[in-house]
């Protein structure tokens, strides 16, 4: 028979309330501990809740609460509007088996009605009166049509946690657990109660949620901790994924203590001798999914523990790299997969966050462009700010990948820069020559395009994409320093100060006494008569445009030393990076009330929330910090050239030829940097689901870089940090988590949107010169930096770099050690270190003409590995696969039935077991429901005798 409504699965809350009854002493019901998925325990004496933790439970207590199940009494959908109806027909049932005589009746009804006290009531007994009992509690508010559909009450009590209120998940039901001693009582009363359907008991709970399921275990003076100790091992299971499917869907007593047998099978014994029980174990931070535990035994008694693989980032099979024959055929196949998601690239971007993102990614943006636009000035003779807003705006518009950010990076930097140098050398156009390298790089880009290319990206393994992006992050970085040491040249400072003659100190411009060949040329060029100059009265400015020169103690070697602004530079800068990443982890710091860490503005802004301070911070001291400078206009930037450049111009007709040689060598480079950052954007972990698209952002790439080399404008292509930076910052977690439960990570909101507003805003710049200028350069330097050392998080390259320093007792659990020997895994290390040194030597030699090929060769260096590593200890040291799912499987691999026990007996109170894990008992098993129906084959690892209730047991 097919499940009805009532027994569909619900989110459950379960709250544990205790009560001490003795003759002539007023009583009520206490809560003691809570469950959302980890338990909460009020602290003694400590008015207050306990940090979540995985609740330990004692093996005596489980095997008491199944004795509980089987001999009390089990009623399975009740139908009852209130507690006093509950309370009946639970004593009726219970009389059938056991007589209690008319008085002890009425005093165990009258127990059960007593008033409940909750903690939440201490924080405002000042403003609301405490809990009414429920012989107050009128009927009507107790029926059930006075809930909403999601089974909430339609009103919030004013003695409600709100805030705790919105971790409970919608539509969630209660469990409520009512244990405790009653000094009148002979023999226990034990209840397991299922309501159907569920019913809103006012002040039960902590909470107005509708209760499903009561326990009740009441018994007689002096076995207190033993109830407690049970109501906390019926509360762990009601929290446990598959017990808690069984309660919803059990259909007689059978069914439960089938449920609590698998629960036993399941769990893990800790010897008393060899750990402390009262420490608490901390929440992991990934919880092992429970669907293996749901999969039916096969028939010699194991269980298929495969499981599906998880969507892909590169979006499933559609994505992978298969080579079609056709002519352009991968090319037509992203269109085909991307064409009907366009219209959601953009309604998907409704979001605060993607505001957030697009923020920072601008002002992260600007500061490579203006970087590299700096250095490359002098080459291209562009407008790199055109040259980027163009180019990024086509690519997010048309790319196969939008969560790609085209840059300016420092591979093609490194090119240009070569490129540049021989032009000078023999006397050739650079810009000319550069057309001709450029449309035969973009011709060939379209040829690998139309042959499919791309699918070869199935040989860019971790060992690749982690040595280049290393490189990427470590040039980042570099950079970033060098820029800030670089500014003691432009603003230096006396490091040879004698405090005691600051009165002495001036600088003052004087006419030079040996004036040099170039600077009597000059004076004769602007017709500047030396004599004729009150050389004493010029500004700084003015003594450097007259070529004068520098005179006094406070004078260095090109100018007056300049006080402050190094050293602010330097605050400026550090203080970046470190309120940039203080703000990102924010939400999850120690710190500050939860309501405060959950603010999404602070997590999501952190990086702009940093500029916009340190530029208002900056401004309110008026240190002359070195800005931002952004061009009022569009216009090339040398008045003898137009938008467009000639491929031939003064140079003669054989270089259009002789170009195609360079041209090869810059598209290995342009197709090696963006598509090892495509296989990065594309990690499976990223759970994207819209799929890639590497053939049609190779397209777009070179169309947009044979546009710039005609407008004479800098070459564009995936930058491997700002795209990963791109990707963190729209990171989706689940909003309603239990307490000490870790969000768990969804995915990335993917979308174009941002991408389209970074590039818009960038090409805007122009207008915004006033706001843009009041930016120090030193904070976007920081910025730099931090986006460099952020990316490298993630990169198991430096895992495995920090493991040549740590003993091995003192090694993170990485999956790669459970299965290759750390000889190996140093080795591997060391091969790719190497690689990453050959990386930056050619980079900065001058051979970094072959610095393309180096890349490329990283591909054939892995091709050899095969023949140094065994294929296994390669698919562990260089797969991508997560290291979450590896060791998912990994743990459920590991259920191996454990070796026989003989003759153990230990002290029951003593033992205790963590519900995780796995342990074998001999047991009969019922049958489970939903799903859970099967029966299991009986394993005589070991023997279990169950005594009668609350008797003690031995392992035999």
């Amino acid at each position: 028979m097919e499940d009805d409504e009532e027994h569909i699965p619900h989110a459950l809350f379960t709250e544990l309330d205790e009560i001490c009854l003795k003759e002539g002493e007023d009583a009520e019901w206490k809560e003691t501990a809570r469950w959302l998925k980890f338990e909460e325990d009020v602290e003694d004496g400590g008015e207050r809740w306990s940090k979540p933790y995985v609740a330990t439970l004692s093996l005596h207590s489980l095997f008491e609460l199944r004795s509980c199940i089987l001999n009390g009494t089990v009623m399975l959908d009740m139908r009852a509007n209130s507690l006093e109806e509950i309370a009946d027909l639970v004593l009726d049932q219970h009389e059938m088996s056991v007589s209690l005589g008319e008085e002890v009746r009425k005093k165990i009804r009258n127990a059960l009605l007593k008033q409940h006290h909750h903690q939440n009531q201490k924080k405002l007994a000042n403003r609301i009166p405490i809990v009414r009992s429920f012989a107050d509690i009128g009927r009507k508010q107790s029926e059930p049509h006075s809930m909403d559909k999601n089974g909430t009450a339609p009103h919030t009590p004013a003695n409600i946690d709100l805030h705790f209120m919105k971790k409970i998940p919608p539509g969630a039901e209660a469990s409520n657990i009512l244990v405790g001693e009653l000094e009148f009582l002979e023999k226990p009363v034990v209840a397991f109660i299922r309501l159907s359907p569920a019913v809103l008991l006012n002040g039960l709970a902590e909470v107005p949620i509708t209760t499903r399921f009561l326990f009740i275990l009441l018994g007689p003076m002096g076995k207190g901790p033993q109830y407690h100790e049970i109501g906390r091992s019926i509360a762990t299971l009601m929290t446990d994924e598959v017990f808690h499917d069984v309660a919803y869907k059990a259909k007689d007593r059978s069914d439960l203590v089938a449920g609590i047998d698998e629960f036993l099978d399941q769990v893990t014994v800790l010897p008393p001798g060899e750990w402390d029980p009262t420490i608490r174990i901390e929440p992991p931070k990934n919880v092992p999914s429970q669907e293996k535990r749901k999969i039916p035994p096969l028939a010699n008694g194991g269980a298929d523990l495969g499981e599906a693989e998880e969507h892909g980032g590169h979006g499933g099979p559609e994505c992978s790299f298969v080579w079609i024959v056709r002519f352009f055929g991968g090319f037509f196949l992203d269109i085909k997969r991307k064409a009907p998601q366009y219209l959601t690239d953009y309604t998907d971007a409704i979001s605060l966050q993607c505001l957030a993102s697009f923020l920072f990614l601008y002002c992260a943006c600007m500061s490579p462009v203006i970087t590299f636009g700096g250095l490359l000035g002098e080459a291209t003779e562009g407008q790199s700010l055109f040259g980027a807003s163009m180019t990024g705006i086509a690519y997010s518009l048309f790319a196969g990948q939008p969560l790609t950010i085209l840059g300016s990076t420092g591979p093609v930097l490194v090119f240009e820069k070569i490129l540049y140098k021989f032009c000078k050398e023999y006397d050739l156009s650079y810009l000319s020559l550069r057309v001709c390298i450029g449309l035969w790089t973009a011709f060939m880009c379209l040829v690998l395009v139309a042959t499919d290319a791309s699918s070869l990206v199935c040989y860019i393994t971790r060992f690749t994409e982690e040595a280049f992006a290393s490189l990427i992050c470590i040039i980042f970085i570099y950079e970033a320093l060098e820029k800030l040491i670089h500014l003691g040249e432009t603003y230096p400072f006396n490091m040879h100060n004698d405090l005691n003659q600051l009165t002495q100190y001036s600088c003052v411009c004087t006419v030079p006494e040996e004036p040099s060949n170039a600077t009597l040329n000059y004076w004769q060029e602007k017709n500047i008569t030396a004599s004729d100059i009150d050389w004493l009265g010029l500004n700084v400015k003015g003594c450097v445009e007259n070529r004068g020169e520098f005179v006094g103690r406070a004078c260095g070697h090109h100018g007056p030393y300049i006080p402050d602004v190094l050293f602010w530079s330097v605050i400026l800068f550090f203080s970046t990076v470190a309120m940039s990443s203080f703000l990102k982890e924010f939400k999850t710091s120690r710190y500050f009330p939860t309501k405060a860490r959950s603010l999404c503005v602070v997590h999501d802004f952190a990086v702009f929330i940093t500029i916009l301070t340190m530029v208002l911070i900056d401004y309110a001291l008026g240190i002359p910090s070195p800005k931002l400078q952004v061009p009022n206009e569009f216009k090339p930037t040398r008045d003898d050239r137009g938008w467009l450049i000639s491929p031939l111009g003064p140079n003669p007709w054989w270089t259009t030829i002789v170009t195609f040689i360079p041209a090869l060598l810059c598209t290995i480079l342009i197709f090696m940097d963006q598509q090892i950052t495509a296989v990065i954007i594309n990690r499976k972990e990223h759970k994207l689901k819209k799929g890639c698209g590497y053939h049609l952002d190779l397209f777009v790439v070179g169309v947009m870089l044979g546009v710039c080399s005609l407008m004479g404008l800098p070459w564009f292509v995936a930058a491997t940090v700002l795209s990963i930076s791109h990707v963190n910052s729209l990171k989706l977690e689940s909003e309603c988590s239990a307490p000490g439960e870790q969000p768990k990570f969804l995915g990335i909101r993917e979308q174009r949107f941002t991408g389209l507003m970074i590039f818009v805003l960038m090409g805007s710049s122009v207008f915004m010169t006033s706001i843009l200028k009041l930016i120090p350069m030193p904070v976007l330097y920081g910025v730099f930096l931090y986006m460099g050392a952020s990316s490298l998080r993630g990169i198991q390259f430096f895992d495995r770099l920090k493991l040549f320093g740590m003993p091995a007792k003192h090694q993170p659990d990485f999956i790669y050690l459970r299965h290759v020997p750390l000889r190996k895994v140093h080795l591997f290390t060391i091969i790719q270190l190497t690689c990453l040194v050959l990386l930056w030597v050619i980079k900065t030699s001058r051979a970094a003409i072959v610095f393309p090929m180096m890349v490329l060769a990283l591909v054939f260096i892995r091709k050899l590995l095969d023949f140094v590593f065994s294929k296994r200890d390669l698919s562990w040291l260089d797969d991508l696969m997560p290291e979450s799912k590896k060791k998912k499987m990994e743990d459920a691999q590991q259920e191996v039935p454990p070796p026989p026990i003989t003759h153990c007996y230990w002290s029951w109170p003593a033992t205790t077991l963590l519900a995780v894990g796995h342990v074998q008992f001999y047991s009969s098993y019922g049958t489970l429901t939903s799903g859970l129906k099967r029966s299991r084959s009986l394993h005589f690892h070991s023997q279990i005798r169950v005594w009668s209730y609350l008797s003690p047991f031995s392992f035999i």
